[in-house]
């Protein structure tokens, strides 16, 4: 689940971790062993919560996998970006005069897939993509990669829950719109102007139900094939296709 290259990927040890966190350094998620009673894990744990850090308990031969050396029961993985508060995010589209246009990405299990996406919206003017803490694509140095960089120029918002996070859009003005092939609707009968939110879902299982049914609308891309359905990569480039030639083209 955590496949590391060298040990720039991650830290370990109290004091270390300690020492980033107070120090500003982005962590992408913190994991500790279980059952353990130690006061600094603890001041690390109070910590974690207080900066909003992603974190997972998990067996302590987890931790001893990752790295050899005296660990403490505790290890935490450095973030490859900074990630955006949304507030932020959408407050600063909107000063600058834009419609937002944002990605929100349910599962997106794969690192390259994730990374393909966040180049594609970067190249077409998309605003920010939006992430949820937890059961998504680690955001490492094959995602920053396979964006071509992308991923160190468009804004990235990590949320709790992408539940409350389509409602928050929407009562900021902003239409949500799923990527589904579970619609007759076409993307290009839809019109995609003015300030929009694109749900896009897991490789294989799609947009989680919950979401589908919080959407304002749902669209697909009409096909010819035998294949039911397009690589989710793909299918981002072509949306965001429709929505930049709507938007500058016509």
């Amino acid at each position: 689940m955590y496949p590391l290259k060298n040990d720039k990927d991650y830290i370990f040890g109290t004091r270390a971790i300690i020492e980033a966190i107070n120090s500003g350094k982005e962590l992408d998620r913190v994991l500790f062993a279980r059952k353990t009673d130690s006061e600094i894990l603890k001041e690390i744990f109070s910590l974690v919560r207080d900066h909003n850090i992603p974190f997972q308990y998990v067996p302590v031969e987890k931790l001893n996998r990752i790295t050899r050396k005296n660990h403490q029961g505790v290890v935490a993985f450095i973030s490859e970006i900074s990630y955006f508060p949304l507030d932020e995010m959408i407050r600063q589209v909107y000063e600058n005069g834009q419609d937002p246009r944002f990605l929100i990405l349910d599962r997106i299990s794969d690192v390259r897939n994730f990374g393909a996406i966040a180049r594609s919206a970067e190249c077409l003017g998309f605003n920010g993509l939006i992430i949820p803490e937890k059961g998504v694509a680690k955001v490492n140095a094959d995602a920053v990669k396979t964006s071509a960089g992308a991923l160190m120029k468009i804004p990235v918002a990590r949320v709790k829950s992408i539940t409350n996070t389509i409602k928050y859009l929407k009562d900021s003005g902003i239409r949500v719109l799923a990527v589904t092939e579970k619609t007759d609707t076409i993307i290009y009968h839809t019109d995609l102007k003015g300030p929009l939110a694109l749900i896009l879902g897991n490789e294989e299982k799609g947009i989680s139900d919950n979401l589908l049914f919080l959407a304002d609308d749902q669209i697909a891309i009409p096909m010819s094939g035998e294949t039911e359905s397009l690589n989710v990569s793909v299918a981002a480039a072509i949306f965001m296709y429709e929505v930049h030639r709507q938007r500058t083209l016509n």
